[in-house]
């Protein structure tokens, strides 16, 4: 492969070209893909991102972009034939602007999530988006994947988030969209196309996001209830009795529960006794949270939606509900085999769902077992299906785990739902995404992308089928 040309745009801190330092970064989060690229090249500017794109453009040579490799779906592994080369974000790390007053932040895309969340706060904002990996999941992934997190009942996904970016196209002009206007009708909305495109149409360099006032008062609690049904009805009973201040419902089985207290340390259930489904609330207001939602939880119980709950006596008692959530996969993992889903059906379809894909799937493949949480409001349930204590074997992923994705994505799309809720197509969905999306949807991504990138060099094999 031909590499003359980088080292010049770059300089030495720029392009990682020994094989010791570049393999770290060719395997998934999951541990799932692996694939092989001669060099990471590594710009610290935009105009070196543009340079660094026309290059590759000129030569042939694809990039896949990278920011903390936490995709979970394959998106930001090379391919395995070693064709291309990684372009990493990691450098481009500055927060440019913070404007409190216009609740508006610049952020390179090499941000790392933790970070804005820390310069928001120490602005008297926050950046309302949270996710497991914030601690090296980047801006620059967020946004090509548009990412979703536990905080999307009241704030939406990136999409809602973002108001503008910059970002190099595949022969190396820079789309510069950063300016936030409240009205822009010149066509096309290049901004939103981008978002969620995987960098297969780009790659973003920066973006301006919105931020929101710090939460004045907060009130977290954990509820033990019967059913997902009961659940969602809980759900509308505080949403119609206290606006928007229900800004995370989180919802989880006993088993989950059971899983993270036997594996995670320092943890331990919250509620005394035996409860079937559990559910983690976020509740923010101006003032008095903790008594507001002690009064609406009184309530539930005294009507009967509501088993037991508790609320969170310190902030650190709050941090221990949310890690209980943000472990259930690890838990899951430490047990035994799995194969996760991040899937998405109508918020009131959610419950039905769960119960009707735990049958099906336990019936027509009894040595699993599954188990259904994630973010009830927003209809995103991340479907885990674990293999059975005793059926596991090495070859237990291609013997069970491939037909049984396979069958829950028919599920999903029986009932109109997403095979993607936030974690993005990459290179583990693509099939299914062509199998099951109805030939208008896969026509116009291919369009898109061959009109914007002839060449397919930008991250090839993912996303468009």
């Amino acid at each position: 492969m031909d590499l003359s040309g980088f080292l010049e745009i770059l300089g030495p801190k720029g392009m990682i070209s020994d094989a010791d330092d570049v393999q770290p970064w060719l395997t998934d989060w999951r541990k799932i893909f692996t694939g092989k690229a001669a060099a990471i090249l590594a710009p610290a500017s935009t105009e070196a991102v543009a340079r660094t794109i026309a290059l590759a453009a000129a030569k042939g040579i694809p990039l896949v972009p990278q920011g903390g490799n936490t995709s979970m779906v394959g998106g930001a592994t090379p391919p395995a034939d070693g064709r291309a080369l990684i372009l990493s974000l990691r450098r481009m790390n500055a927060i440019r602007t913070i404007d409190p007053g216009a609740n508006l932040v610049v952020a390179e895309a090499g941000v790392v999530l933790t970070t804005l969340h820390e310069a928001a706060l120490a602005a008297g904002r926050r950046f309302p988006l949270s996710l497991g990996a914030k601690g090296s999941a980047t801006i620059g992934g967020l946004v090509s994947t548009n990412a979703g997190g536990t905080q999307v009942l009241r704030f939406g996904t990136m999409r809602k988030l973002v108001l503008g970016l910059e970002a190099v196209l595949p022969d190396g002009s820079v789309h510069k969209g950063l300016n936030a206007l409240k009205k822009d009708n010149r066509g096309y909305d290049l901004t939103q196309l981008l978002i969620g495109a995987e960098g297969t149409l780009g790659v973003v360099t920066a973006a301006s996001l919105r931020i929101v006032p710090d939460a004045t008062d907060r009130a977290v609690a954990w509820v033990g209830l019967d059913s997902p049904e009961t659940a969602l009805r809980l759900l509308r009973d505080l949403e119609a009795k206290s606006g928007e201040a229900v800004e995370s419902f989180e919802i989880l089985p006993r088993r989950s529960l059971d899983l993270v207290v036997k594996h995670i340390p320092g943890t331990r259930a919250p509620l005394a006794g035996q409860h079937p489904w559990h559910v983690l609330i976020d509740f923010v207001v101006a003032d008095g949270a903790q008594a507001a939602l002690e009064v609406l939880l009184g309530a539930a119980i005294e009507a009967g939606l509501v088993r037991d709950a508790t609320l969170a006596a310190s902030h650190a008692q709050a941090d221990g509900f949310w890690k209980i959530r943000e472990s259930v996969a690890e838990a899951e993992r430490s047990e035994t085999r799995l194969v996760s889903h991040d899937i998405s059906v109508a918020v009131d379809q959610m419950p039905a769902f769960m119960a009707d894909a735990a049958r099906v799937l336990q019936t027509e493949f009894p040595e699993v077992e599954v188990n259904s949480y994630g973010h009830l409001g927003d209809g995103n349930i991340h479907l885990h299906v674990l293999a059975r204590p005793g059926t596991s074997t090495p070859d237990w992923h291609a013997r069970v785990g491939k037909p049984v994705s396979r069958r829950v994505y028919d599920l999903v799309a029986a009932v109109d739902g997403s095979i993607s809720a936030e974690h993005g197509i990459g290179q583990m969905k693509l099939d299914d995404l062509a199998r099951l999306s109805d030939p208008g949807r896969i026509a116009m991504l291919r369009a898109i992308k061959g009109a914007l990138d002839p060449q397919g060099i930008m991250n090839p094999g993912k996303l468009v089928p």
